[in-house]
């Protein structure tokens, strides 16, 4: 792996959750997924009563995450992209993943998770640490 791909994935380490983006019957969209990362990929938990992963398993993939909701000074974003594979996890890797959620959207939570093995990825850092420190000034 490269030094890019060694930082997203530590990086990817710091939040569980991301959005996974793809098209379904030629129409783009966006969803959310949990996420873990294990052995060089990154595996992602999703619900399958949207029926999503239908579309994900087999193709090509963007998965993106990042930290802008938290209080750090140098916020970042990371994609991934390349072909997402339906799995069965392992007990392991299950055990990565933690709890579910009990329901998605009033429906109780059926997961269904994938890897996504990178042939992209990408890093890009924003850093507010002098802005936010001024604003602190008096």
């Amino acid at each position: 792996m490269s030094t890019e791909e060694i930082r997203a994935m530590e990086l990817l380490t710091r939040v569980s959750y991301g959005r996974v983006a793809t098209s379904m019957r030629a129409m783009p969209f966006v969803a959310p997924a949990r996420h873990v990362v294990a052995d060089g990929s990154v595996l992602l938990r999703m619900h399958a009563g949207h029926g999503y992963h239908r579309a994900c398993g087999g193709g090509v993939v963007a998965y993106g995450a990042d930290n802008f909701g938290s209080e750090e000074t140098d916020l970042w974003s990371v994609q991934f992209t390349g072909t997402a594979e339906i799995i069965q996890p392992t007990a392991p890797e299950l055990e990565l993943f933690g709890r579910g959620p009990h329901r998605v959207d009033g429906e109780p939570f059926e997961p269904v998770y994938m890897r996504l093995v990178p042939q992209f990825v990408t890093v890009h850092t924003l850093d507010y640490s002098r802005e936010r420190q001024s604003q602190h000034a008096a």
